[in-house]
This record gives structure tokens, C-alpha cells and sequence, in this order.
């Protein structure tokens, strides 16, 4: 008998010691835990990244579904939402407007709401119209979407006139209200300036954010009568410090409460307070979950606990949503993989290094080996295509703002090796940003140098990696004059450029969009203009897309080519140890004394300055009159006297 009661009590305490964390962290009534998520770029799958030099595994929505499971044991009645960018990443969106596996997947974790980012636009509104068919038919649960500054525009354009009918058919509203333990919570959501720019096939119009918000805060604030109001807010805390778009949108709108923030990838290891209201932003690809905890305290609601919760293997993997990812791969594999005779977990190559973690690609203004080896690829996928055909590539252009992964030492796999170059849509409406020609001249080549010389700073996705090129340049002299050398390199010997000559450039169709953007961007003082052989200009990218066959050459499978055309060890291809370091394709010069900074003007510099000496002289000429007036003035005075 004793000993029963023994054991009974033993388990009682094991008990006592379970339930005394979860009751001691519970959230009380008038508390609100906010879980969320933004930029997830279909990352249904856990994937490695290097941290200081230690490959770690992270994120994976069988993983992150487990966190949300130990959250809800701590508030039942919490609210988990995500601010966009939850689409496009990873050979997930290849089944994108068929299967809308993410929008699904964050149905069955039980995401509330979540908002619509640019990269949702990347199919074109074609694509997004058909995934929300698609995930509204499937009978799963779904998340509330709300978009409160998209404008679809009022004419008979059968893609927008399809998007509209998605909407209504989806339930897509301008905003949504959700109760949680007697709290009437508003949510709304919105698209950036920046954001804005970046989806170029949206075809949608987007309203400015601030007054639009001041417009749906009113709504919920007066009529819904609201008690919190949180925007989900695609826009970002990228920039300068206090004048970021959602820092902005804070100090602008302060009836908004919490600010969840995507687009611009940021971690906040803590929340941005301004005011009375919170930004927070838990990184992407769904490597953190956020976490914040607000109590109601009379007419604001404090900050009782903000976490970034790792998602890492200390999560379990759940099994119905692993089941589920499974399933979707088994799709891809027969529906898009197939295409190029390549399945979903087999091994391309192998690599003996690390290459740049993604996080900090493009941070630094220097070249970087995986810029090296993506552009290579190209001109080498545009060898095998074309053959005896095949007219020499003079240059390969990839700028860091579409390389979206990088590569870690060990195996890489296809999926891997489609999530460094996932972007995009061709003209043949497949996953897979297509490869393309233009030309411009050894002038315009060292436009483009100047851009990613210049620009970079202002905007660190401008940053421009080239092969076929070898150029100079230092930071510290005057924008847009910043290249003082350039040269054709073939990363042996170089040879000189010829200003007036016209040269063969392969780039994805995405950037040769840019590159054609450079003049208009920056009001006429650069010129870039892509032409044709004939040196006609462009109007349309898509007739210079490159093809193997009747297939276009799309940049991923380029860059599997190319991995998988290495030299091979016990049957799987080795990445070359040149791309461990640099190739001079890029140098920086940082010396900062007068004749490195004032040596080799170009044409903008000699005309700034001589404006500069023009205004100069002027103002020395006005002193001198002022003085001689001034002086004779004086004399008259003297000579009166």
C-alpha cells in the first residue's frame, strides 16, 4: 500500500513540476498573445545556414507548427498572423497557382489573417488569381487575407477582371476584425512604396499606404469600435533609423497599436516603440517565430513580453504537416521537375566550402564568389544551348537583389539549388525566371559599373556582380564618377573596351527590366539603353529570351548545368576551388587622398565640376563687385566730408 502511495505521489509531483512553467507563463484575460510570421517564401522545409562558420538547421513549417502548438498550451486564444511574402522562395511555388501550398499549410497551423506582398504577385495576376481559386476549392481552412491599399483597376483586362473575381471568391477584404477573450481586434494590410516597386507584373495599382491606413484606422476605430488595431504591413524598417516606411507609418497613423513587418527581411531582436505603438519584424524564410504579449492598461496596451523563438531541431517535427509537404513534393517531382529530368532531393554537386551566408550577401560592396559562379553559369547554359550556333557572351550580369540563397559546404540538392535563383515567371508561364540577351555598348557597360559603384550604398539589392568584366572603383569619390578603370576580362588577361562597340550581355529577364529602368531612375543622368544586334532598341525583353530547344533556358536550371559539368569525385560533381575566393573581377580602392579621389573624371564629374567653378567664379566676381560698390560708397562719403 505504501508503496502505491509512493508512486502516486511521484507522478503528482512529476505533474506539479509540468504544469507550474505552463501556468507561471499563461497569459491572463487581459493580456494578447500575438504570434507572427512574415516573408516565409515557401519554405515548407527545414534548411541549413551557416552561423559563424556552424551549419545549424533551421525553419520548416512541420517544425514551426509544433512551436505554435506549445504557444497555444500557454494562451489558447491567441492570434497568429503573417505580413505577406509567403509565396515564392522554393520549388513549393512551382505549384503555386495549382495547389497554393503555403496559403493552405498556414490554414491548417490556424493563421488567422495574413496580407498579400509583392512576391504573391510574381505569376503575374494571372497566377495569383488561380491560387486563390485553387486554395479556396480545396475545402482546407484558410487564413483571412486582407489588403486595405490594393486598387484593382476598372477596365475590361481579362487578368484583372479574373483577379477581381479571386477576390470575391477567396473573401479578400480591406480589413478584418477578430475577437480574442472579449477583445475586438482590427487588423488591415498593406503593400509599401518599396514593395510597390518591386512587383512589376502586379498590373494592380496601390494607393498610398498612410492614407489609406488614416482611412481603414478611422473606419475601425469608429465604427467597429475596435480595442487594438494591428497592421500587417509589407513595407519594412529598411533605411535610415527613425524614417523607415512602417517607422513612418507608426509615427504617422499612432492610432495604429503593433505594426507587423515584412518585406524588408529584418530581424528586431526588440520591438521599435514609438509612442505608444510597437514595430516588430522576426526575420524570413520562417526562421524565427514572433512572439509579442500586450496587456490593456486604460486607453493603450503595454508591452509585457516580446520573443524571436528560434525554430531549430529543438521542435519536434509534426507528422501530419510533414506528410502533407511530402505529398506536394510527389507533385513537383511529376509536374515541373520532370521537365528537366531532375526529381526533388537529388544530389547536384558537392561543395568543399561555404560560400557568403545569405544574410549577408550584398551587404559589403565587393565581388562575391557565388555572383562569380551564377554568372558563369549563364554563359555556359548559353554555350550548350546554342551549340555550333553559339555567339560569343561578352558579359553576364546578376545582381545580388534575385540571388535569394547561398551555398553551404556538403551536398546540393535541386531544391537547393532552385532556391539561390527561384524568381519569377517566363513567357511560357513556368516557374523560372528565362535567360536573355541584349546589347549594349563598352559606354553603357561602364554605365552599368557605375550603378553598382554608386547605387549600392543607396540601395544595397543594386549591387551588380559581372564576369566577362574587370573594373576599379573607389568609394570615397563623387557619385556616378566612382569607376576609374574598366576593362574586358576573361580572368586571365584583359583587353580594352571599346566605348562605341556593341557587346553581347546575358542576364535573367527580370534585370534586363532593370537595366532598361537605369535611365528613366535616374532622370537621364546615366544612360542604358538594351538593344538588339542591330543596336535598336529594345521594347519588349521577352523576344530576347534564350532557348534550349522549345524550352527557355531558365537561370536555375542554367546554374544546375553548370554545377553538374564540374569535375566529378566518386560520381558527384565538385564545385571548382576557384569560386572560394575572389577573381579580381572587382576591385575597391579605398585611398582617400586628392588624386585618387579627383583622377580620371568622367563626363558627369567634368560637367559638375565645371559648374562648380562656373558658380565659383561667379560668387567671387559678385563679392568683388559688392566690395568695389561697398569701397566707392566710402569714398564718396569721404570725399563729401
Amino acid at each position: 500500500m505504501m508503496k502505491k502511495i509512493c508512486v502516486v505521489l511521484l507522478v503528482l509531483a512529476l505533474l506539479a513540476t509540468l504544469l507550474v512553467p505552463i501556468l507561471s507563463h499563461a497569459a491572463s484575460e487581459d493580456e494578447l498573445t500575438i504570434l507572427f510570421t512574415h516573408d516565409l517564401h515557401d519554405n515548407l522545409e527545414n534548411f541549413n545556414v551557416e552561423i559563424d562558420g556552424k551549419i545549424h538547421s533551421r525553419g520548416g513549417f512541420a517544425r514551426l507548427y509544433s512551436a505554435i502548438i506549445e504557444e497555444r498550451q500557454l494562451d489558447q486564444d491567441l492570434l497568429l498572423v503573417d505580413a505577406g511574402d509567403f509565396s515564392m522562395g522554393t520549388l513549393f511555388q512551382t505549384i503555386f497557382a495549382t495547389e497554393a501550398p503555403a496559403l493552405r499549410l498556414m490554414g491548417k497551423m490556424g493563421f488567422d489573417a495574413t496580407t498579400l506582398g509583392n512576391h504573391e504577385y510574381d505569376f503575374r495576376t494571372e497566377g495569383l488569381a488561380k491560387s486563390l481559386i485553387s486554395a479556396k476549392n480545396s475545402g482546407d481552412p484558410l487564413p483571412e487575407i486582407v489588403v486595405s491599399n490594393t486598387d484593382i483597376p476598372k477596365d475590361n483586362d481579362r487578368e484583372l477582371l479574373d483577379l477581381k473575381a479571386a477576390f470575391a471568391e477567396y473573401g479578400v477584404k480591406d480589413y478584418t476584425v477578430i475577437e480574442k477573450k472579449g477583445f475586438k481586434i482590427g487588423l488591415f494590410g498593406l503593400m509599401g512604396y518599396e514593395a510597390d516597386s518591386n512587383a512589376p507584373m502586379a498590373k494592380v495599382a496601390f494607393r498610398d499606404m498612410i492614407e489609406e491606413s488614416k482611412r481603414v484606422v478611422k473606419t475601425l476605430k469608429e465604427d467597429e469600435k475596435v480595442d487594438l488595431i494591428i497592421a500587417l504591413s509589407h513595407s519594412g524598417t529598411d533605411g535610415e533609423p527613425g524614417k523607415t516606411e512602417d517607422e513612418v507609418l507608426a509615427k504617422e497613423v499612432p492610432e495604429i497599436d503593433l505594426v507587423i513587418s515584412g518585406h524588408s527581411h529584418t530581424v528586431l531582436d526588440q520591438p521599435i516603440q514609438i509612442d505608444d505603438s510597437f514595430v516588430v519584424s522576426a526575420g524570413y524564410y520562417g526562421e524565427n517565430l514572433g512572439k509579442v504579449v500586450l496587456q490593456k492598461n486604460i486607453d493603450v496596451w503595454d508591452l509585457k513580453d516580446y520573443q524571436l523563438i528560434p525554430i531549430d531541431d529543438s521542435f519536434a517535427v509534426d507528422p501530419a504537416i510533414s506528410a502533407i509537404i511530402e505529398d506536394y513534393k510527389d507533385i513537383i517531382d511529376e509536374e515541373y521537375l520532370s521537365l528537366y529530368d531532375l526529381h526533388y532531393d537529388q544530389v547536384v554537386a558537392q561543395s568543399p566550402f561555404n560560400f557568403t551566408p545569405a544574410a549577408k550577401l550584398g551587404a559589403v560592396q565587393e565581388e562575391e564568389p557565388l555572383g562569380n559562379l551564377i554568372c558563369d553559369a549563364y554563359v555556359y547554359a548559353v554555350k550548350e544551348a546554342e551549340g555550333e550556333a553559339y555567339e560569343k557572351v561578352d558579359v553576364a550580369i546578376v545582381p545580388v537583389g534575385v540571388i535569394r540563397d547561398s551555398i553551404v559546404a556538403g551536398d546540393l540538392t535541386v531544391k537547393d539549388v532552385f532556391k539561390i535563383s527561384p524568381l519569377g515567371i517566363g513567357e511560357d508561364k513556368i516557374s523560372g525566371y528565362p535567360l536573355l540577351d541584349v546589347y549594349l555598348t563598352g559606354k553603357e557597360l561602364k554605365t552599368a559599373a557605375e550603378v553598382d559603384a554608386s547605387v549600392q550604398p543607396l540601395m544595397l539589392a543594386a549591387q551588380l556582380y559581372m564576369s566577362g568584366l574587370q573594373y576599379s572603383f573607389n568609394p570615397n569619390r563623387m557619385i556616378f564618377n566612382k569607376v576609374t578603370d574598366i576593362s574586358l576580362f576573361d580572368d586571365i588577361s584583359t583587353s580594352e573596351l571599346d566605348e562605341d562597340k556593341l557587346y553581347r550581355v546575358v542576364t535573367n529577364l527580370y534585370s534586363a527590366q532593370m537595366l532598361g529602368a537605369v535611365t528613366d531612375l535616374s532622370k537621364g543622368i546615366l544612360s542604358l539603353v538594351p538593344k538588339d544586334e542591330n543596336g535598336v532598341a529594345l521594347e519588349n525583353f521577352e523576344d530576347r529570351i534564350i532557348y534550349d530547344g522549345d524550352k527557355e533556358v531558365k537561370e536555375w536550371v542554367a546554374l544546375t548545368s553548370y554545377l553538374q559539368s564540374f569535375d566529378k569525385k566518386d560520381g558527384i560533381a565538385q564545385i571548382d576551388e576557384k569560386y572560394a575566393g575572389p577573381l579580381n573581377r572587382k576591385i575597391v580602392n579605398t585611398e582617400s587622398d586628392l588624386v585618387s579621389r579627383f583622377e580620371k573624371p568622367n563626363i558627369i564629374a567634368l560637367v559638375i565640376y565645371l559648374i562648380i567653378i562656373v558658380v565659383l567664379v561667379i560668387v567671387i566676381l559678385l563679392i568683388r563687385f559688392i566690395v568695389r560698390k561697398i569701397r566707392n560708397r566710402k569714398r564718396k562719403k569721404i570725399n563729401k566730408e
